[in-house]
């Protein structure tokens, strides 16, 4: 019988579970998180499965590399959106914070609905989301929008450029300053984002809240092989393990590429099929 583990032990192996899950969640590997932060692959292995001491210095070091609050890895939160509210209510006027004060107690109506021909797709790096993005767009006559290519249009720099300048927190803010830019264009379209917009709440919240979002989804195996045919392993290359940091991404945003209102599964269908497929999910009740 293995003896029950102290309150201080529980403590480390549920620290090293957030971690490891707010890593995977961002799609890191370890050896990229090591190299982001300056801290060793071992540390980080030895953090993640909740043995040794914990440096205070080193866990904001890692925080701050996956672009997450320290606070978050530390503290039990009691309730799953409490990101998106304590991001918000720290941007938020005075004004805004008394009408959410007065929705929250149902004193005033909340937003209505999305319109039925603003779409998003979201899933992880491989599901089509570009490619087919683009097939159901022309066919239904509609814009088409890549939020990655609008960011990097917008500040004359790719991702990677970006994030080595402005780090996984500013590439993010400049996300959502751009998805705001584009909820306020009018009309019809179809927008494709990155698969980690699911990682950042407040990001992920205006999408869901402004557009109909499907969740393009397939296998791992799927997953891995389309990437391989794309050339580009970002960011697992050159890991050995990254087919299971693959699985262990997917596993930590499933919850939330599930909220997506629809889901069209791709594995083991063709391109047209996928296509159709996807104009069918788009076009669904209207």
């Amino acid at each position: 019988m293995k003896p029950r583990r102290t309150d201080e032990q529980e403590f480390l192996a549920e620290l090293g579970r957030r971690v490891r899950h707010g890593r995977a969640l961002r799609g890191m590997s370890r050896k990229v998180l090591a190299r982001v932060s300056g801290i060793s692959e071992r540390y980080i292995a030895q953090l993640e499965s909740g043995e040794g001491n914990v440096s205070i210095k080193l866990l904001r070091r890692a925080a701050a590399a996956m672009g997450v609050r320290v606070e978050d890895l530390l503290v039990d939160r009691p309730a799953q959106d409490w990101p998106i509210f304590r991001d918000l209510l720290g941007a938020a006027s005075p004004a805004q914070i008394a009408h959410a004060r007065a929705v929250l107690t149902g004193e005033a109506p909340a937003a209505g609905p999305v319109a039925a021909d603003r779409v998003a797709l979201i899933g992880l790096r491989g599901a089509g989301k570009s490619a087919l993005g683009r097939l159901a767009a022309e066919r239904l006559g509609r814009p088409f929008v890549e939020l990655t290519k609008e960011i990097e249009q917008a500040h004359g720099l790719s991702v990677a450029e970006l994030l080595a300048l402005y780090g996984q927190e500013g590439l993010r803010r400049r996300e959502q300053a751009m998805l705001r830019e584009i909820i306020a264009r009018p009309g019809a379209l179809v927008l494709t984002t990155g698969g980690g917009i699911v990682a950042e709440p407040v990001t992920f919240e205006l999408l869901l809240n402004s557009f109909v979002t499907i969740w393009l989804k397939a296998a791992p195996e799927e997953h891995m092989a389309r990437v391989r045919q794309q050339g580009d392993l970002r960011p697992m290359a050159d890991d050995r393990d990254a087919m299971a940091e693959l699985r262990a991404i997917l596993a930590s945003r499933e919850p939330l590429y599930a909220r997506a209102s629809r889901t069209v599964d791709t594995t083991g269908l063709d391109v047209e099929t996928a296509a159709e497929r996807l104009v069918a999910a788009i076009t669904q009740g209207q």
